[in-house]
Formats: structure tokens, C-alpha cells, sequence
């Protein structure tokens, strides 16, 4: 599967060389006010799993951890198309999946923070949801998935 996206203007193309190692719907307020939407898909990958042709820039918005989010825009058309969190840093992109030439190849896998859900977003049946986070990676991630997350964190910095 090629996963290749780009900014709206296509300024900043991008091309994941290895699959997603989960992808998230999440639901929270914070994601619907930084979107302008009712969620948001973040297909996480390694950063060193993502070969960028362009310049982005990268800007700081608050976040509801306190730590902030690093959202990576298109300094042209501002798209925003991947995010960076404190937890990993700027080892692990949360790469926006509408932002792929074929979005519809990366479903989410869970859907997280459904507390705060709009009323009208019916949830697809057999797809995990979880009104917060989901409470355990390994019922989630598969195992070669929390593998690349073990040896991600591990690396320095």
C-alpha cells in the first residue's frame, strides 16, 4: 500500500514508507476546535517513517495535557498535516489522514474520547470506542505495532 498526501496548494507532499502503526478517530473537544470538524483521524507513524518533499513549519498550540501540540502546516495554504505530542515528541508523527491522496485506505482502528462526541456522530459497530482513552495499548496495538512504539521511544532524542 503507497500512502503518499499532500497540503491543499501541494507545496509539502509527504510519503509514509512503512503502514501506520494505529490509526485514531478522537473525539475530544480539544481535536474538534483545532480541526473545525466533529474529529479527527491521526494515522500514527514513525517520523523517520515519513519522507517529506517541501518545507513545512512547524507551530505550537496548547493542548489539553498542558504540554501543547506541535501541529506541522504547509507555510503556504497552512494545512496542517501531521502533529508531534509531548509523549513521543518528534519521534512519532500523528499524521492527519484526510490529508492522503487515498484517505479512505486507513480506516480508523479506535475510536477514543467518545465522551465528548457530537450527538449526530453515529460510531461504526465493530470498531473499538472508548469514552477516554483506550485503558490498554495491548488490547488495541498489535504486537509488531507495540514493538515499533517500544523501539521508537527507546531511540534518543
Amino acid at each position: 500500500m503507497s500512502l503518499e498526501g499532500r497540503c491543499a496548494c501541494g507545496n509539502v507532499r509527504y510519503r509514509m514508507t512503512d503502514v501506520p502503526m494505529i490509526v485514531h478517530c478522537c473525539h475530544c473537544t480539544w481535536c474538534q476546535t483545532e480541526t473545525g470538524s466533529a474529529f479527527v483521524i491521526n494515522a500514527v507513524i514513525e517520523r523517520n517513517c515519513l519522507e517529506v518533499e517541501g518545507e513545512p513549519e512547524t507551530i505550537m498550540t496548547p493542548s489539553a495535557s498542558g504540554k501543547g501540540q506541535e501541529i506541522v502546516r504547509c507555510p503556504r495554504c497552512r494545512v496542517a498535516l501531521w502533529s508531534h505530542y509531548g509523549g513521543a515528541g518528534h519521534k512519532a508523527a500523528f499524521v492527519r489522514v484526510g490529508t492522503l491522496d487515498t484517505p479512505g485506505k486507513v480506516p480508523p482502528d479506535v475510536h477514543i474520547y467518545t465522551s465528548t462526541k457530537l450527538p449526530w456522530v453515529v460510531l461504526p459497530e465493530g470498531v473499538p470506542a472508548y469514552e477516554e482513552f483506550y485503558p490498554d495499548a495491548g488490547a488495541i496495538w498489535s504486537a509488531k505495532a507495540r514493538e515499533r512504539w517500544r523501539t521508537l521511544l527507546a531511540r534518543p532524542s
